[in-house]
């Protein structure tokens, strides 16, 4: 079913009230609401009370298809949140048939008065969960400060100081909240992938926000790294006396390139040969890898 014909109220033409099943357009069901005949305050407050003393379903819908024009009318006060009109229209209608159910006409209260609450308030609800991917508002304070900023907002411009300062009195809120919410109205939804497949999908965020190195995995591997490098190294090396401490600091530990002493230059240091500070090496090495096993 489109959304055109979903708003086409069911039963309509049995009631001979100007519709004529599928209207086709949006512009076609604006012009046919605007023709059906309005009801006068007797009428309203005879069909409200058919309606909730003997669940009368005709008098429902006598008192919605009356009043499917202020539905249009407000949902037009819309548009510029970028949504399909009809969508609004549609939501809107929903809250009128709430509206309906639930009239009072002892209160002394046009329905056209009582229904523009719950209008709005569906409208707004649609708004809120299909204007951004993300939420803008979710507690009743910011929603209150969502409608309020776009209808107090000049242009597109930031506000200035005087202006947020302003609209914070007016709404008794604080400036800082003012603030972050004009910061999510400015902002948009992104794709993260290109919708094409030219060479601008190295462009899209998917191509810079994806990192091998937030695979799990990875996580954990460089975890390992990190404390065997740091927490690890300082207990093998704790292990050694100090000569072989020394040798093994200055072979493999001086330099970040790797470029260490040789062992001429050692040998030269603890007055031995170039062969017993080789063997000091290798004895060391395989006491720090015993040490080391802890923290694989």
């Amino acid at each position: 079913m489109s959304a055109q014909s979903a708003l086409v109220p069911a039963g309509s033409r049995a009631l001979n009230l100007g519709f004529t099943g599928n209207l086709g357009n949006i512009d076609a069901y604006i012009s046919a609401v605007n023709r059906l005949p309005m009801l006068t305050q007797e009428e309203e407050v005879s069909l409200a009370k058919s309606l909730r003393e003997k669940n009368d379903l005709d008098a429902a819908q006598k008192l919605v298809l009356s009043h499917l024009r202020l539905v249009v009318s407000i949902a037009r006060g819309y548009l510029g949140y970028g949504l399909p009109h009809a969508d609004l229209i549609q939501e809107g209608n929903i809250g009128l048939m709430k509206a309906v159910k639930r009239f009072d006409p002892n209160q002394g209260v046009r329905l056209v008065s009582y229904a523009m609450h719950w209008i709005k308030a569906e409208m707004h609800e649609y708004i809120l969960k299909n204007w951004r991917l993300v939420k803008v508002a979710t507690t009743k304070a910011q929603r209150k400060l969502f409608f309020n900023l776009r209808s107090n907002k000049v242009g597109l411009d930031t506000m200035s100081p005087a202006q947020v300062d302003e609209l914070a009195k007016m709404l008794d809120v604080k400036r800082e909240e003012v603030i972050e919410m004009e910061t999510r109205l400015s902002g948009r939804d992104i794709a993260l992938e290109s919708p094409t497949d030219d060479e601008d999908d190295k462009f899209a965020p998917i191509a810079y926000l994806s990192s091998e190195q937030s695979e799990p995995t990875r996580v954990l591997e460089a975890e390992a790294v990190d404390r065997l490098q740091s927490e690890g190294l300082e207990t093998a090396l704790s292990k050694l006396d100090p000569r072989s401490r020394r040798i093994v600091e200055a072979r493999w530990l001086a330099n970040d390139d790797g470029s260490g002493a040789t062992l001429h230059t050692l040998a030269e240091e603890f007055g031995v040969s170039a062969e017993r500070i080789r063997q000091i090496e290798s004895a060391a090495l395989k006491k720090m890898k015993g040490a080391l096993a802890a923290f694989v």
